[in-house]
């Protein structure tokens, strides 16, 4: 006799989405992300911050499962909070982007999270590092999360090197605005975080305000 297994959904993994982005500038870096949280094809959140603060001027863009990308946000602000304290000085963007590195690899089979961190030091200026699966690679810009799939080709085509600040703040809207149109699994507002050596500056882009494109 068969044993009942209950509704084919129980036993699936749950499947989640989100948009994340960063770019860096001449002197500092733009962080962006949706803030839809789901699971599967429900909606759990419709707006939750996914630009996570390290450090005074680091930050992260959070993806996969949310629970597991917000407890590698926490365990890293907390080092690298001891960190500055024995080093008396603020850290390295590089040193935020080796501990979530660190994290992602030693827990990979356990943990389901994609950070890209980001920041300004006073060393290297501004810096984007993507840290897929204990990969660490800096980059002048990184997307991840499942509404990337969606518009890679859109920031191929459109990034410059030596964009000004507005330029990259308006880069990471139009990003955040296409794969929201075409993501399911990403939506709600748009949270954008600029960071240089004066600070950090954030701001919502409410979903009414976003821009517009053909098909929308």
């Amino acid at each position: 006799m068969l044993e009942e297994t209950g509704p084919e959904w129980l036993s699936e993994e749950v499947k989640t989405g989100t948009t994340i982005i960063a770019i860096e500038f001449n002197g500092g870096v733009v962080l962006g992300s949706d803030s839809r949280v789901s699971a599967g094809a429900s909606v759990v959140n419709r707006v939750m911050n996914k630009l996570s603060p390290l450090h005074d001027k680091i930050y992260c863009a959070l993806s996969g499962s949310a629970a597991d990308a917000q407890t590698i946000a926490e365990i890293v602000n907390y080092q690298l909070d001891v960190h500055s304290v024995e080093i008396d000085e603020d850290p390295q963007v590089r040193s935020a982007a080796s501990l979530v590195r660190n994290i992602s690899y030693k827990y990979k089979e356990e943990l389901s999270a994609h950070l890209i961190v980001a920041g300004w030091d006073r060393r290297d200026g501004g810096q984007v590092f993507a840290t897929l699966s204990g990969l660490l690679t800096r980059q002048p810009f990184a997307v991840g999360g499942s509404g990337s799939s969606y518009v890679y080709g859109f920031v191929d085509a459109e990034y410059r090197r030596d964009m000004s600040k507005e330029e990259c703040q308006q880069f990471v809207v139009n990003t955040l605005s296409l794969a929201m149109n075409r993501d399911g699994s990403s939506g709600g507002v748009a949270y954008i975080v600029s960071i240089d050596e004066h600070g950090t500056e954030e701001k919502v882009v409410l979903g009414n305000d976003l821009p517009t494109f053909f098909d929308q």
